[in-house]
């Protein structure tokens, strides 16, 4: 349970204050960004690719607003989402994610975000105890003060530690990784798609890519760690993690959800992007793999937009994060 009582967390709501100053959109960190999620796209380090496709300097992931969190991007040494809830860091989940783009951040950019409390709430989580919801939204602006981005997260504090699905409402999903008569996994291969940029070229049901990261291991989360600022040491520091209550050290959830944006990126054209969100559902360790997938489910001929359902599950099938996302193909 939080430091504070609901009363005083309610109190909160509402309230704004600048959380990240000259946020500065560098071709280096995107490249370290864009390797520490797997995307081996050469349009997130080629400069000449990066032109070839449009842009104006070189862009970033979709997720890559998560590299704000750099106390060099912080004022005063800011933590977190700058709201001091009395949230124990140890029992702290990211629960939701969501982006709604403007446009996509590109090399050059120096960004200013201010984040506002939208809600508090509390429900009870089963084996979780009494989970503590907080819902922040950030706007990053550009120096011409254009929105370019805004970043919506839901941060839970549990009782204790969590196992996998154990949030109160997850649902396991049917395995896509299937076990053969020896009750191994077989993970499938990655699937790849070309890019489509017409609404026309779609039906509901159609499935995109299907992006697939075998064995990780302890390294790939202090990489994503390093790329992104997420420092908490349960991702990387095996003690800590265990003396908190958990099997192991786990990955950031945003790494599973960069993971997953290569879905996206790959489907369709990076600037045609224009929202994509993730629900975290379970834990992934080392050893695990993750498979991410997406299927078509509404299309807009008239607008040109295309909405997508995402899901990553590890290599037993089990749901890690479910999601979406939409883009508007111009073509």
């Amino acid at each position: 349970m939080p430091n504070k009582s609901m009363a005083e967390l309610e109190s909160m709501v509402g309230d704004s204050r600048v959380t990240v100053e000259d946020f500065r959109i560098e071709r280096g960190k995107i490249e370290e960004f864009a390797r520490s999620i797997t995307e081996p796209d050469p349009v997130f380090r080629e400069e000449a690719v990066a032109a070839d496709r449009g842009f104006d300097a070189t862009p970033a992931p979709p997720t890559y607003p998560r590299v704000s969190r750099f106390p060099r991007y912080r004022p005063d040494d800011l933590e977190g989402y700058g709201f001091d809830l009395g949230f124990q860091p140890e029992y702290v989940l990211h629960g939701e994610q969501a982006y709604e783009y403007e446009r996509p951040l590109q090399v050059g950019d120096v960004l200013t975000g201010t984040t506002t409390l939208e809600t508090v709430f509390q429900r009870e989580g089963g084996r979780a105890g009494t989970m503590t919801f907080a819902v922040h939204e950030t706007e990053y602006r550009d120096r011409n003060d254009d929105l370019v981005v805004t970043d919506r997260a839901t941060v839970i504090e549990t009782s204790g530690a969590v196992e996998n699905g154990d949030d109160g409402e997850g649902e396991t999903a049917e395995a896509d990784a299937a076990s053969d008569e020896d009750g191994e996994t077989r993970v499938p291969d990655p699937v790849a798609v070309e890019t489509v940029r017409s609404v026309d070229d779609l039906a509901a049901g159609d499935a995109g890519p299907r992006v697939v990261v075998p064995d990780l291991e302890r390294k790939h989360f202090v990489k994503y760690a390093g790329a992104s600022g997420d420092f908490n040491p349960i991702h990387y520091d095996e003690p800590y993690a265990r003396d908190a209550g958990n099997e192991s050290v786990f990955g950031q959830g945003m790494f599973t959800a960069g993971v997953t944006s290569r879905v996206v990126t790959d489907w369709f054209p990076l600037a045609a992007i224009d929202e994509f969100g993730v629900r975290f559902q379970s834990q992934v360790f080392p050893g695990d793999t993750i498979v991410a997938t997406g299927e078509v489910v509404d299309r807009q001929p008239d607008d040109g937009v295309v909405a997508v359902d995402l899901e990553a599950t590890n290599q037993r099938g089990e749901t890690l994060l479910t999601g979406s996302a939409t883009a508007t193909l111009e073509d």
